[in-house]
């Protein structure tokens, strides 16, 4: 079955920087924060200091991934001109995202070159307190005027943006200002990533936050589900009962496969990642067509 990643993260350099401070690659696929800590980005034979688009191509083609999007994240720091080059080399099979910090003087400008000028259709904002912009700011609203004024630009571009929110513990999951943020632009894509991170025991809450955010333009990439449900065990059962659950709330047209590797393939393989939701029990072979391709297609490639 084809399939498109829906996140994917490559890294040229890894130049992360958030509340442990900053993130340097040390080799063989490992990493260390500001505050001395070392763990495992990415698998060792995805790279030794680096992922790059080469070896993301190498490893797609090996599972039927035919195209992937490409998502800023805090761990692995902007890559906002390495994307640049990936959408020039490579358009047929990456959607690159372009990012900015909301609170850098001149980001509206700089956010206008990258939308208008580099022709980016895609931005990503990961804003969560565990490892987004609110663990390096104060939180803040997602919906406030700050962030309004750049879903108008994104919308005005006819692109997409994609939010990681975190999980409900935090002060960056904001349900509600993203039900403002859909009835505001309603002519703007919104991908709501790691389908808002649930939470076992408070299945309700987040049941309730998807039922709140089923609108027309809103979807929600599935990425990191395995990782998030810790310690569900492939082909994960656990995790394919929250993906049956999204999906009688949603349908099966609002949600996009995603892999969120490298990080994520530390912990499995990406073969793993990819197919656990054809080795599992509860989608017709329609969902599961429209979840690894389908909706991808339509929100990033059309």
């Amino acid at each position: 079955m084809k399939k498109i990643d829906a996140h994917l993260h490559l890294a040229q350099v890894v130049a992360g920087y958030c509340r442990r401070g900053e993130l340097r690659a040390i080799g063989e696929g490992k990493a260390r924060w500001g505050n001395g800590e070392i763990f495992q980005l990415f698998p060792k034979a995805f790279g030794d200091t680096c992922f790059l688009a080469e070896r993301a191509l190498e490893i797609m083609d090996q599972n039927q991934v035919e195209k992937a999007v490409l998502m800023h994240g805090s761990m692995y720091g902007f890559q906002n001109g390495y994307h640049y080059e990936v959408l020039r080399k490579y358009p047929d099979r990456f959607c690159p995202s372009c990012t900015v910090d909301p609170f850098m003087k001149d980001h509206m400008e700089t956010l206008k070159y990258y939308l208008e000028e580099q022709q980016f259709c895609l931005v990503k904002f990961e804003v969560s307190s565990g490892g987004g912009l609110m663990g390096c700011h104060d939180p803040f609203d997602l919906a406030g005027e700050r962030m309004m004024e750049i879903y108008r630009l994104i919308e005005k571009n006819r692109g997409v943006v994609a939010l990681d929110v975190g999980d409900i513990s935090m002060d960056s999951h904001q349900p509600w200002a993203l039900a403002k943020i859909s009835r505001e632009c309603p002519g703007l894509k919104i991908v709501i990533c790691h389908l808002l991170a649930p939470v076992r025991g408070r299945e309700r809450e987040w049941m309730l936050s998807l039922e709140l955010l089923n609108r027309e333009n809103v979807w929600f990439d599935i990425a990191a589900l395995p990782k998030i449900m810790a310690p569900d065990a492939y082909p994960y059962p656990e995790t394919m009962e929250y993906l049956i659950r999204a999906r009688d709330i949603l349908g099966s047209d609002k949600l996009l496969w995603g892999s969120d590797a490298p990080f994520a393939a530390t912990e499995d393989t990406y073969e793993h990642l990819c197919d656990y939701l054809e080795k599992g029990k509860g989608f017709t072979r329609q969902e599961l067509e429209n979840i690894y391709y389908n909706n991808s297609q339509r929100v990033y490639f059309s």
